[in-house]
């Protein structure tokens, strides 16, 4: 074997669908079942009440090697119903028929009505010790590594949408503390719709398919939710963060995550904090254009899911930093003018840096989608002690409806018990029965005071880590449905956000407001929403006039003159490649070495080489990932060229890769690919001649995310 054959047998192409590889034939000689994929992992094996039963997890997964019913007798046939003769009715005493055909009956629960379609993994969080002077919350202090898993998500979509609409994304993560079960559910705007959790169904309501042909599906370009926006002009920040380039990540793993409330801590000596939470991808913050969306919503729907399965497998594993705004504790709960019980609103990172409290790595994919991401169960009331909620009154409102909604999604009150969902902390709960009581309690005694049961469970005080809610003050007042008047300020932000954008966001979000208004039928909702616009910036109402073919309105209220915040902007700056994909075109007479340097040099930075060859196979030894048949530009982040192609595809693989601004590299046999894709040699990001130089010249690009200097002029 060559040198540059054992470097192949080292690079991981993601995707194999089992540990190992089938046989041609039907297997028939009986065996245990397979172990997990090696990127693959379980809930911890944790009783309902938080024992470490210290067995391996796959002690959860199916057992032995022969077919049996769900009590566990052997069968030797599960093809053929009980009948009364080869072509008699079938019997009603056939107890295999009946339990097999009742538990596919009822293998689905309800979806969510928000968040339904999502995509999760396992992985570590490690403290670094900078948050113990605002918290004394245990899985913040200095070193300690917690297991997490983490839970991606689209809001308006069914299970079955596509992953690259454009729509806000979930960021739930359940850390399984020391202290019990802390979740962070967050979202990847940092503003929410609404300002009370009252109106949570109406804007539900507003975005999901017309109830009466119960399209269009997943996506908010149509008259319900534009109509509610532009009436209820609150939810202005977060649409216009929703335009931006925000709305259609580039993948799960280059995301960032916002808490969206502000939350409460306190530290070892009783001192409050007012705190918001960020997770700040390693990768950076990067989205797809809208015509990398499009494609990807019909040419690989499981866009997100299938990118961040991959990069797992591939061992590119992604990464983020946990980092607070801390802000201070003062009665009226503003900071620099912005009032922080209102979720509407954002805190720029200029008046409030980001402090770096700890770095969360996913590690490892579910070994089961049904067990573990679909039945994950997040709550913004799992608190741990040192981390409080505040008067928000959109959080307030979380903290009834996450429970209830496990209730129906769940069947019942024990959903805490599911694998995925159990603490890894004791459980003395004193809650007993219920649907899908999985644990067995012992004692007489669920109540207290007792002293049939010893007294057991007792109290805990602060030295034992008791959970204390904390005594903060309630103002004097009177009971009524009203909101402050620092509430009542729904543009200056927005403002704010779009002018601190570059002009090629701010074109993208100018294009997204053309696009969705110009999918609504009435005229007058159209008007409205421009009258909005009229009054966040007049040249974004102008451009988005011009393309509906109105008048731009004066404005009702003048826009403000906040200083820009650089920090939302998403372009600009140089970050870590690792996961990303580069195609590289190649076929039967591509020179065995260059290929082979070509793809180590990729894998070498922690990028993931795929062969495109005319069709199937093997080139020599390198095993071929796509084809002419199967190769999208949307799937890749670079092309290098290392073989002549005169095939259609190929150039319009490469014109894609090219309007979308990805680096683009041919060597000097291949230049031809550029011709056949009409694409000039000396445009910015376009590299030819050695292959050695040209992947230099490419992995030298692709910390940009984009070449940005393609888009000097509008999107052809």
């Amino acid at each position: 074997m060559t040198d540059h054959q054992t470097d192949q047998d080292d690079i991981v192409i993601p995707g194999a669908p089992a540990p190992v590889p089938p046989s041609l034939e039907e297997p028939t000689e009986p065996r245990e079942p397979l172990p997990p994929a090696p990127d693959q992992t379980a809930p911890e094996t944790v009783t309902p009440t938080g024992a470490q039963t210290g067995v391996p997890a796959v002690s959860r997964a199916q057992q032995g090697a022969y077919l049996t019913t769900a009590q566990g007798a052997r069968l030797r046939d599960t093809d053929h119903s009980l009948k009364a003769g080869p072509r008699g009715p079938v019997l009603l005493q056939d107890h295999h028929l009946r339990e097999k055909i009742t538990h596919f009956d009822h293998e689905r629960i309800p979806e969510r009505v928000v968040h339904a379609r999502g995509a999760a993994a396992h992985g570590t969080f490690v403290a670094n010790g900078a948050a113990a002077s605002v918290t004394h919350a245990h899985f913040l202090q200095p070193g300690v590594t917690t297991p997490v898993f983490v839970r991606f998500s689209t809001v308006l979509g069914s299970r079955g949408s596509a992953d690259t609409v454009r729509d806000t994304r979930g960021f739930a993560t359940k850390f399984y503390t020391e202290q019990g079960v802390y979740d962070l559910v967050a979202n990847n705007i940092p503003v929410f719709f609404i300002q009370d959790a009252i109106k949570f169904p109406d804007v539900i309501h507003a975005g999901k398919p017309h109830p009466d042909r119960e399209i269009p599906q997943a996506q908010s370009a149509h008259d319900t939710f534009w109509d509610f926006v532009s009436l209820h002009t609150e939810a202005q920040a977060h649409a216009m963060w929703n335009m931006s380039d925000r709305g259609i990540p580039r993948s799960y793993r280059m995301m960032q995550g916002f808490g969206v409330h502000t939350f409460r801590m306190v530290n070892a000596r009783g001192e409050t904090s007012l705190v918001k939470f960020h997770w700040r991808p390693k990768l950076g913050t990067h989205a797809l254009t809208w015509e990398e969306a499009q494609l990807a919503a019909g040419k690989d729907p499981d866009f997100h899911r299938r990118d961040l399965a991959d990069a797992i497998e591939a061992g590119a594993h992604p990464q983020w930093d946990l980092a607070l705004q801390v802000m201070p504790d003062t009665e009226d709960e503003t900071f620099e003018g912005i009032d922080l019980l209102d979720p509407t609103k954002f805190v720029p990172e200029e008046l409030a840096p980001l402090q770096v409290v700890g770095t969360m790595t996913l590690t490892a994919n579910p070994t089961n989608y049904f067990a573990e991401t679909e039945q994950v169960a997040f709550h913004p009331g799992h608190l741990v002690p040192g981390i409080d909620v505040t008067n928000d009154p959109l959080l307030q409102g979380r903290l009834f409806s996450y429970i209830d909604t496990q209730l129906t999604r769940l069947g019942g009150p024990n959903f805490a018990q599911l694998p995925i969902n159990r603490p890894h902390a004791d459980v003395n709960d004193m809650q007993r029965d219920g649907m899908h009581q999985t644990a067995v309690h012992s004692g007489v005694a669920p109540y207290k005071p007792n002293s049939l049961d010893g007294g057991c469970p007792f109290h805990a005080g602060s030295a034992e880590g008791a959970f204390t809610d904390l005594p903060v003050a309630v103002t004097q007042s009177v009971k009524e449905r009203s909101q402050p008047a620092s509430f009542d300020d729904h543009f200056s932000q927005v403002t704010q956000f779009y002018r601190s954008l570059t002009p090629i966001e701010q074109q993208h979000v100018a294009e997204a407001y053309a696009f969705e208004l110009g999918k609504c039928y009435e005229q007058a909702i159209k008007e409205r929403q421009l009258q909005a616009l009229a009054n966040i910036d007049a040249g974004l109402c102008a451009t988005v006039a011009d393309a509906l073919g109105l008048p731009a309105p004066a404005p009702t209220v003048p826009p403000t003159d906040a200083p820009p915040s650089p920090a939302v902007a998403m372009v600009g700056g140089r970050w870590p490649i690792e996961g990303r994909m580069v195609g590289i075109v190649a076929d039967e007479q591509t020179d065995q070495g260059e290929l082979a340097r070509t793809r180590a040099a990729i894998h070498a930075v922690g990028a993931v080489p795929l062969v495109i060859a005319p069709r199937g196979g093997m080139l020599g030894t390198v095993p071929v990932q796509r084809t002419a048949h199967t190769a999208a530009s949307i799937e890749f982040d670079a092309l290098v060229a290392l073989a002549p192609s005169d095939d259609p595809r190929t150039a319009r693989l490469f014109d894609e890769a090219f309007r979308h601004g990805k680096a683009i590299g041919v060597t000097d046999a291949a230049r031809g690919v550029l011709a056949g894709a009409r694409i000039p040699e000396d445009a910015p990001g376009v590299l030819a001649g050695p292959a050695d130089q040209v992947v230099a010249g490419l992995l030298e690009l692709m910390p940009e995310h984009r070449v940005w200097q393609r888009w000097a002029a509008p999107l052809r």
